[in-house]
């Protein structure tokens, strides 16, 4: 496959300008709320409202008419689509709204199912507005002080109930943490696919890890791969990545090599990996594969894919 994999992730689309200078803008929310032309992703536990159609496709609230929401963040302007120049907040509504705006369920969508089939404009729109309001759900106390924190700056800051958004006191900012997830092959050019615990064996993905303090994005590559697996890699190369606001992570991929010189068969730790396991592309194509692998919206699928050499038929 060529191109950027980045540019062909799924979460890693967008057609938002953030416009992160308006978010300090006194007032702006209000603002935002008497603008007309203000347009609201709707989420509550995590799902977004959705339009009814054949393609999934967010439904874009004027936000002049949604009922009371619990936190508001500015997400900046689309570029393109259906709301193309229009300012677009994240409104997060509690289940009394959510059942008075849309009471079907199926009309609310989660982002790990439907990311690969939305624009880029709804893919850009969700992944973030799903990354910031989780921030938002995780820190309504100061980690440092222990206060109570209030949302300002658009949504963009928390600062502690009380203090005045401008003072030089405490504040507390988003933060994403960094895992990496790696595409192992070895001498005969075969791709290493562990089983998770959580799955039930049923499903094989390549593997992943968070970044430790104080440690390299390649350090960590190498020792992800030598605590479940037992395998010693070498050469991680860096080839894309991706948001994954589940709850606040980004992923960045690599592809690594087993080192010749060390072990060859993989053992899983047996803890989070029941099985290991190296899959030749011909164990892999969609007529004899007898595994499940990750879903389209992942970018454990784009890696397993670009060492495949095409695209993959499961869903």
């Amino acid at each position: 496959m060529t191109g950027s994999l980045t540019s062909r992730l799924a979460l890693s689309r967008s057609a938002v300008d953030r416009d992160y200078l308006t978010r300090s803008r006194p007032g702006l929310v209000d603002e935002l709320r008497a603008d007309p032309l203000t347009r609201a992703v709707v989420l509550r536990r995590g799902s977004a409202l959705m339009e009814d159609g054949d393609r999934p496709r967010l439904r874009l609230v004027p936000l002049a008419s949604l009922p009371g929401a619990d936190l508001l963040v500015y997400l900046g302007r689309a570029l393109e689509g259906q709301a193309s120049g229009a300012p677009i907040v994240a409104a997060v509504v509690d289940e009394a709204a959510a059942a008075a705006l849309e009471p079907d369920p199926e009309r609310w969508g989660d982002l790990r199912r439907l990311g690969a089939d939305l624009d880029a404009l709804d893919a850009g729109l969700f992944t973030q507005a799903l990354a910031i309001t989780n921030w938002h759900a995780s820190h309504g106390y100061s980690p440092r002080t222990g206060q109570p924190t209030l949302p300002a700056q658009g949504g963009w800051v928390r600062h502690p109930e009380g203090q005045d958004d401008e003072a030089g006191g405490h504040h507390v900012f988003p933060r994403t943490d960094p895992a990496v997830i790696m595409g192992v092959v070895d001498g005969q050019d075969r791709l290493l696919l562990g089983a998770n615990a959580l799955w039930g064996g049923e499903r094989y993905s390549i593997l992943a890890g968070f970044v430790e303090p104080g440690e390299s994005l390649e350090s960590a590559v190498i020792r992800e791969v030598r605590e479940e697996s037992g395998l010693t890699v070498v050469d991680p190369v860096y080839v894309g990545s991706q948001p994954w606001p589940f709850p606040a992570s980004i992923m960045i991929g690599f592809r690594a090599r087993l080192d010749p010189a060390g072990p060859a068969e993989p053992v899983p730790d047996g803890v989070e990996l029941i099985d290991l396991r190296w899959f030749s592309r011909d164990e892999l194509t969609d007529a004899n594969r007898t595994i499940g692998i990750p879903g389209r919206t992942s970018i454990a699928r784009a890696i397993i894919e670009q060492w495949f050499g095409g695209p993959l038929d499961a869903p």
